[in-house]
């Protein structure tokens, strides 16, 4: 569950950003995400890690709360065309 304690710790921070946060859950989720533990729309943490080691260089880092905020909000604007 690393990936996801980042955005978890985010979304606790700042309840302003749970509409992006979901937004991004919700489009980036798994396949058949309903036949799999933890039974949640989420990205893959494959798609999270691989989100980290090309911004990072480093797949195990913990992103610092500002840029993880800008792309969830940079996410929310692409989905919205915006």
């Amino acid at each position: 569950m690393g990936p996801y304690r980042n955005m978890a710790r985010v979304a606790l921070r700042r309840p302003g950003i749970w509409p992006a946060l979901l937004g991004l859950a919700w489009a980036a989720r798994r396949r058949g995400w309903w036949r799999h533990p933890p039974f949640l729309p989420l990205p893959p943490a494959s798609y999270l890690r691989w989100r980290l080691d090309t911004a990072y260089g480093d797949p195990d880092v913990q992103a610092p709360t500002e840029a993880t905020v800008r792309y969830l909000r940079w996410a929310a604007r692409m989905r919205r065309g915006a």
